[in-house]
């Protein structure tokens, strides 16, 4: 198995498979960042295309992380990036899984549930260099499957407990997605593993969007913070997403809401 990117979730995905039996290479920046038992090898794909002639994956992982948010280094990242490891592969994979973001979905006021049918509208640069990447990787693997996954929580994240901790939150109407990132990591071992042929395209997100301002009250509580302001359902706007399809394939959350995932926060 071949992950390429191998931060926090990427990691958290080759330590499910190396438990599943699986050998893992882990292409990263600094190889030393890798945790055992997956093998790195010190590798910048957004410099030069990486040497993988010794490679031959069952399994290939795309799990990037670009930094600053820019359009341009998302461009150097996930797409000229992703593009030279892949076509440095000797062979084409059975299976493999690209990590994208519903950041590609449209938002817009009072929405409707949004699945993997709803046309992608991304808003900012960023945006649109992960639709580029999607592209890119389906011309390479056609048949592989992209995992756009909504807003990762948990580990080491504090962003969202800070803000309100801090009084920070801003807009309590607006709707948000969440996905928590051990469910994350193991949605994509799912469609590795999964019996029947994964589809082309699913949304990884839990089953329960919520308004900022109902999430924020619920933290605030456990955090003994000042109340937000409270979220109204007729000034909802942004996107809620629907992860009926990857449930179907027999996958489900095992922390199913922001209440769950959060239950232990104090």
């Amino acid at each position: 198995m071949l992950l390429i990117g191998a931060g926090d979730l990427g990691a958290s995905v080759g330590l499910r498979l190396a438990d599943l039996g699986h050998g893992v290479l882990a292409l990263r920046r600094n190889a030393d960042l890798v945790p055992a038992p997956l093998v790195g090898r010190s590798v910048d794909i957004t410099a030069a295309a990486p040497d993988l002639s010794d490679v031959r994956p069952r399994f290939v992982v795309v799990a990037l992380t670009a930094r600053p948010r820019t359009e341009e280094a998302y461009r150097a990242t996930y797409v000229d990036g992703m593009a030279r490891a892949l076509d440095a592969l000797p062979v084409a994979p059975e299976r493999a899984v690209l990590v994208s973001s519903t950041a590609v979905c449209a938002s817009g006021d009072r929405p409707s549930l949004s699945d993997e049918s709803t046309p992608g509208a991304p808003s900012d640069g960023p945006g649109r260099q992960l639709v580029a990447a999607e592209e890119a990787f389906h011309a390479r693997i056609p048949h592989g499957t992209v995992l756009r996954l909504s807003g990762l929580y948990g580990g080491s994240s504090t962003r969202l407990r800070d803000q309100v901790a801090e009084g920070r939150v801003t807009d309590p109407h607006r709707w948000t997605n969440r996905i928590h990132r051990t469910d994350a990591a193991a949605a994509v071992v799912h469609l590795l593993t999964m019996d029947a042929t994964p589809d082309a395209l699913y949304l990884g997100t839990d089953d329960a969007p919520a308004q900022m301002g109902d999430v924020a009250a619920f933290l605030a509580a456990r955090l003994d913070a000042p109340a937000p302001p409270p979220a109204d359902p007729a000034q909802g706007h942004g996107k809620r997403l629907s992860n009926a399809l990857l449930r179907s394939t027999g996958w489900a959350p095992s922390l199913p809401s922001y209440r769950e995932g959060y239950a232990d926060l104090g």
